[in-house]
């Protein structure tokens, strides 16, 4: 039986859906039953027999830091898919990313090696993976440098990775997936690129210059399966489909939505300005942070990501960046 954490994401419904539809058994873990629901309208997206597949997932209310109920939930498990992460940039919530993202993991990893699983996948980040200067191409053996200015959750999507690592070192067969910004439907709030599809239908009027690796959300689903079934083992592999512009991504994404895209660039002033403005907002008023520092810098770099090695591994194809866009956008609309 194949257990998958995080199930009730964007990434883990989707997989969810795709291990069904392959006729896998199939558990999942949640925290609340209002997420399930989320799942199942995924499930409707690209089905109309969408709650017979729904049901056939075995559901365990679990957290990645209740060890009894993780017990239960690892029962004759053979295969992990450990999707589950806390998403978050902002400093304040530097501790709870460490309990789920890197002490959760570690649950998840000590699990596997002692109930004997055959095989787990984790998803990571191109969060974790190094930069480059001059344009040149990001490939899994850049050097991510701790000691440059990284944002929390690059920190303990790190460190999470470090736990992967050390399983592997005690006898955890494991791949580790890194997957560009991901988009895909069902998720239009949180801080994902649902919730940047949903900001720029609502109109955005500036945009930064860096550039970034997106992938859609079935393609980071199928990889994940094809590398769990294959021989490839303790191995990691950057998962995007294509480097675009933060200006190309938001217009075509207007264009699908039928708004009026961005036309103006913010400049590096106005965004080092915007995130003072936002950590003086946070501090009188005790609101959640919108704009980091490390965020202003990330979206300002031009970061291009190589994704040779999972091609040539499993002989992976990628869909273009512009159907799994126009897709994502048609259910956005479909939703309003």
């Amino acid at each position: 039986m194949i257990l998958v954490t995080g199930g009730t994401g964007l990434v883990g419904s989707h997989l969810l859906y795709q291990l069904i539809e392959n006729g896998e058994n199939v558990r999942a873990i949640y925290r609340t039953e209002k997420k399930v629901d989320a799942v199942k309208n995924v499930f409707s997206y690209y089905s109309s027999d969408y709650e017979t597949l729904f049901d056939q997932i075995e559901w365990v209310e679990a957290t990645l830091n209740d060890i009894p109920k993780l017990e239960e939930a690892f029962k004759n498990i053979t295969h992990v898919y450990h999707c589950a992460a806390f998403i978050s940039f902002d400093t304040k919530d530097y501790h709870t990313l460490r309990r789920i993202n890197i002490e959760g993991t570690a649950n998840i990893v000590n699990l596997s090696i002692s109930h004997q699983v055959n095989k787990l996948c984790y998803v990571s980040s191109i969060a974790t993976i190094g930069k480059e200067e001059n344009d040149k191409l990001i490939t899994e053996e850049t050097h991510w440098n701790p000691e440059e200015e990284q944002s929390v959750y690059s920190i303990t999507k790190y460190g999470a990775e470090m736990e992967v690592w050390r399983g592997t070192q005690e006898g955890l067969d494991a791949v580790i997936v890194n997957p560009g910004v991901i988009i895909g439907p069902g998720f239009w709030r949180g801080g994902g690129s649902g919730s940047l599809i949903k900001l720029v239908y609502k109109g955005m009027s500036r945009y930064t210059e860096g550039v970034v690796g997106y992938v859609g959300v079935k393609d980071v689903a199928d990889a994940m399966v094809q590398l769990m079934e294959s021989n490839i083992v303790n191995e990691r592999f950057i998962l995007v489909s294509e480097n675009l512009s933060y200006k190309t991504f938001f217009t075509k994404t207007a264009n699908y939505l039928n708004v009026q895209p961005p036309e103006k660039k913010a400049s590096k002033f106005l965004l080092s300005l915007a995130w003072r403005l936002d950590w003086l907002r946070s501090l009188l008023l005790g609101k959640k942070r919108r704009l980091m520092k490390q965020t202003t810098k990330t979206i300002t770099t031009k970061a291009y990501y190589d994704n040779s090695k999972i091609k040539d591994a499993i002989d992976f194809n990628f869909k273009p960046m512009d159907e799994s866009l126009s897709e994502t956008c048609q259910f956005f609309l479909k939703e309003l």
